[in-house]
């Protein structure tokens, strides 16, 4: 006959090395998330202490080869420090180093370090922001981080809001809840319980033709098609044109139909430029518009000391993206979906037993999977709050302001170069777009910008973008690190100009 204790050695055995995977009270788990935390960390920071260059300049099949070399499993444990060994080449050292001073390319930011460390305890305790039994103080903190932010953008205590992935969550949400209070209010039809009206087809949205891709996007998810989306004109400094505005609403009016939402841009991807949001806040109370204004880049000039009053406006708006992935300073993904009155959530309520049982309301037991698409959610709230809580607001607003004054003074030493064409002489926010122009040079400009472009990234030299403006390619600056300085800028205009005489010899 078996002994009992003997059958069970291997159940406990086994026990024994599962306490060695996991964060928990043994002392043997605590030994190996300290070690494993310690070795990460000498690893992170070593690669750091070489970093020479924000790129490695390695082209995307080379790269692409080393990382393909890592996806083997073996059915035994391997050693941590041995795979951090075997990783650092190929997948740290490859890795874009966006704390560089010289990588400007995108809306991209390098990271506070409490935003850092707030992503490890994220991590540690795992929280879902679904139902209040799986976050039960993160659910408080989310909703007091939201209660802040919705009162710098001048919103009342009706306000209401969620953390999200960023502005693609943010912006979908946005025009979900515009299209379903348009079709109660015009129609009478509640969409969640009867699906789209028959007139669902006439269902327009108007926008710039500079806001971003996700409005059409959203459209598209949102089962209306892209032709659901109107674009307005820009004037010159890349805003909305209200004349043009006025003239599309009265096009669709003609056509019998029916706009009901109006997307404002605060910062548009390219130029940063803010549309006239009082302006258009006025035109969408009179027409009937729901007005989501998208900050996603812009937002941050809530903390800025000397931009602030280019939100003019923004508190009109029924609802509003914002992200903290960008000027912000926080670690992907971090972005917020606010609204104007908390009653708009309505559309996406939704009761699941398991989850967020309707008797939990009238207990007042808060479940935030009742204000977003998502359920299971991550508790990013954490690494805005431990930032603005580390670094203080007016910090937060010097940093932002210097990207601003370094962008200015970028966009006039670049205008003093015979032979830079600068498309934005008084930027924004903190972009600046131009051109490589040499005067003995009248060929393909275009495609000389974009060697030149891929050059500099591939010899590890500076990560600055591309664009196009008008059909033209066009170079970009997006300045939102600020250990930024004008040298940087210098030395890379400076490789811009050997590069150029480089690829107009071979073209």
């Amino acid at each position: 006959m078996i002994n009992v204790v003997e059958r069970n050695l291997p159940a406990i055995s086994k026990e024994k090395m599962y306490d060695s995977l996991f964060l928990h009270k043994s002392e043997k788990g605590q030994a190996a998330f300290r070690e494993q935390m310690h070795e990460m960390m000498n690893i992170i920071c070593e690669t750091f202490r070489e970093e020479n260059a924000p790129f490695t300049g390695k082209e995307p099949q080379t790269i692409q080869k080393e990382v393909e070399e890592l996806l083997y499993f073996q059915s035994s444990n391997q050693q941590f420090t041995t795979l951090l060994d075997e990783l650092k080449a190929p997948l740290f050292k490859n890795n874009l180093q966006i704390s560089h001073q010289k990588s400007i390319a995108h809306l991209h930011c390098p990271p506070l370090i409490p935003a850092i460390a707030a992503e490890l305890v994220i991590s540690v305790f795992n929280q879902s922001l679904d139902s209040w039994d799986q976050s039960p103080s993160a659910t408080y903190l989310e909703e007091g981080m939201i209660k802040w932010l919705a009162g710098q953008f001048g919103y009342s205590s009706n306000a209401d809001g969620t953390f999200t992935s960023g502005g693609t969550q943010s912006n979908y949400t946005g025009l979900l809840l515009a299209r379903d209070e348009c079709c109660l209010r015009l129609w009478g039809q509640n969409v969640q319980e009867d699906g789209l009206p028959s007139e669902f087809h006439k269902l327009r949205i108007l926008c710039s033709e500079e806001a971003h891709f996700t409005v059409q996007k959203s459209a598209v998810q949102l089962g209306l098609g892209d032709k659901a989306v109107i674009k307005v004109k820009t004037d010159k400094q890349h805003r909305m044109s209200l004349s043009h505005l006025k003239h599309q609403l009265a096009d669709l009016k003609a056509q019998d139909l029916v706009p009901f939402a109006l997307v404002g841009t605060c910062g548009t991807t390219d130029f940063g430029s803010i549309d006239p949001l009082d302006e258009l806040a006025t035109i969408a109370h009179e027409e009937a518009l729901w007005f989501h204004v998208d900050a996603a880049f812009g937002g941050a000039l809530i903390l800025s000391k000397s931009h602030k009053c280019k939100l003019k406006g923004i508190w009109y708006a029924d609802s509003l993206t914002v992200d903290f992935h960008k000027l912000f300073y926080q670690s992907i993904s971090c972005g917020a979906f606010l609204v104007k009155n908390k009653k708009s959530f309505r559309f996406l309520n939704h009761h699941a037993d398991y989850l967020n049982p309707i008797e939990d309301e009238g207990e007042g037991i808060p479940n935030l999977v009742n204000k977003s698409i998502l359920t299971s959610r991550r508790f990013d709230a954490l690494k805005l709050f431990l930032s603005l809580k580390t670094i203080g607001t007016d910090l937060f607003g010097e940093m932002i302001d210097h990207t601003f004054i370094l962008a200015q003074t970028t966009a006039e030493y670049l205008s003093s170069q015979e032979d830079i064409k600068v498309e934005n002489l008084s930027p924004e926010l903190n972009t600046v777009i131009f051109r490589y122009e040499p005067q003995d040079f009248s060929s393909d400009r275009c495609k000389l910008n974009r060697k030149i472009q891929q050059e500099l990234m591939y010899e590890g030299r500076a990560a600055i973008a591309k664009t196009s403006v008008s059909g033209q390619t066009f170079l970009k600056f997006t300045i939102l690190n600020p250990r930024t300085k004008l040298k940087h800028i210098q030395e890379i205009v400076d490789d811009i100009r050997t590069l150029g005489r480089k690829w107009r010899e071979h073209m």
